[in-house]
């Protein structure tokens, strides 16, 4: 097995480096690796070849010491989100035992993502993927001895793992927040000396807000923007701080980022769009406007499905376009996908909850623009008789969704939109926004 993303072979090579910091402690690669041979010699963990072992990917230095313990042992970790409610839960690991197909060989984690009928599909990404995004990664950005990358994202998701994968790889530390804090965060740059960052746009509009005044400090390079387009706005806004923006364009599939603003463009992103291919990244857009990706960095697959074809160009689902200086510009979304807060929410998954709350006939949901989240997840709802009240509608939802995909505006309506051929005419409720109101949830 490779050496790169081993925690064994990063204290060999670089042991007393320091390889994470939370908070004011740190832990050099050599320490880290004394804890990851406890947990494998405690026992628990299982084997090569016994397929993927699920692990809530809570931001904790448990969580990451499991996870170097598995890929050290070559053993696929299925990374459960810790917002996400049992019910959930349960919707991925009955879909895992579900699966049939051997994992690849090489197979190094298991990350779950929507399809388009909102069901939880695993997204297989081997040794070999995480390892060529790594790579094309650092040939835009580069690697300076003293880099420090903040990780205040979820780990359960590709741009929260990719920050462990490329940081292990390059030898370099990790600064792990318990959870993102809009007015912690230039004090976690400031005094952890972060150099690289990666948020969501929210995350940075959030920022900006809590700190009117903020600048960054000389030490702090990147901060790569993504999970989420970015509003020409708040580039404008980043532009005048001074900020050291790389917008980058990818998903689960293909192992973050495919697409990103040159590092040597970073103080004027806006002039980039999604920015251009990575090295490595094959691009092409179809006739009807798709965007097609192809390259080392693509999954094996999903989980209990056909492998992806070797060459396979993976279809995104979104539109967009090149210009003649080779950058992407993303039109849209695939159609029904919600973005929200850099969270993916798909209608039908939320739509299936919805109708399954007593009083409920049918649901129809869509997203809404909003200053600060991007989107936020909208519901038109006929009701069966009397509709439930808002308490038990909001308790329903919450025993089956995670907080970001539960509707934040409703409207109770006396019929759906239907296309001739009796399907749900998602593009037609837009036109029902007039009347949402707040659904006053606890979240």
């Amino acid at each position: 097995m490779d050496d790169a993303l081993c925690i064994f072979g990063a204290a060999r090579e670089a042991g007393r480096a320091t390889a994470l910091r939370i908070g004011a402690r740190s832990w050099s690669f050599a320490e880290l690796a004394r804890l990851v041979r406890e947990r494998l010699d405690a026992g628990g963990l299982p084997a090569p070849g016994a397929g993927p072992w699920p692990l809530t990917a809570t931001a904790t230095l448990e969580t990451l010491v499991t996870l170097y313990a598995l890929l050290q042992r070559g053993v696929p970790a299925m990374l459960l989100h810790p917002r996400h409610t049992a019910h959930e839960h349960e919707q991925a690991l009955a879909a895992a035992r579900a699966a049939a197909a051997p994992l690849p060989a090489d197979a190094a984690v298991v990350l779950w993502t929507s399809g388009t009928t909102g069901a939880p599909r695993g997204v297989v990404l081997t040794r070999r993927a995480l390892l060529a995004s790594a790579a094309a990664s650092a040939a835009n950005m580069g690697w300076e001895q003293d880099d420090c990358w903040l990780l205040a994202m979820p780990l359960a998701r590709v741009g929260g793992l990719s920050i462990v994968t490329r940081c292990l790889a390059a030898r370099r530390c990790v600064a792990l927040a318990a959870a993102f804090d809009p007015v912690q965060l230039p004090q976690w740059i400031a005094e952890q000396r972060i150099t690289l960052a990666s948020l969501v746009p929210t995350m940075l509009a959030q920022c900006l807000d809590a700190h009117p005044h903020w600048t960054p400090p000389p030490h702090l390079r990147a901060i790569q923007l993504g999970g989420a387009p970015a509003p020409a706005r708040l580039l404008q806004r980043a532009a005048e701080r001074r900020l050291p923006i790389v917008v980058t364009y990818g998903c689960t599939e293909t192992a973050s980022q495919v697409v990103t603003t040159p590092y040597a463009g970073r103080h004027e992103a806006a002039r980039h769009a999604a920015g251009r291919p990575l090295p490595g990244v094959e691009l092409r857009i179809a006739e009807d406007g798709r965007i097609l990706v192809r390259g080392p960095m693509l999954m094996a697959g999903y989980l209990g499905e056909p492998p992806l074809e070797p060459g396979a160009w993976f279809d995104t689902g979104d539109r967009g376009a090149c210009d003649a200086q080779g950058c992407l510009h993303v039109h849209g979304r695939g159609a029904e996908l919600i973005v929200t807060g850099g969270e993916n929410v798909f209608p039908a998954e939320v739509e299936r909850v919805l109708e399954s709350c007593p009083g409920i006939e049918e649901a129809g949901v869509f997203g809404t623009p909003d200053e600060t989240w991007g989107q936020i997840v909208s519901a038109c709802i006929v009701s069966r008789g009397a509709p439930p009240a808002d308490d038990i509608l909001c308790a329903h939802l919450a025993r089956h969704l995670a907080s970001y995909k539960r509707p934040r505006r409703i409207a109770f309506v006396a019929a759906l939109p239907h296309s001739p051929a009796g399907k749900l005419d998602r593009a037609a409720l837009a036109a029902a926004s007039a009347s949402l109101r707040p659904l006053p949830c606890r979240t």
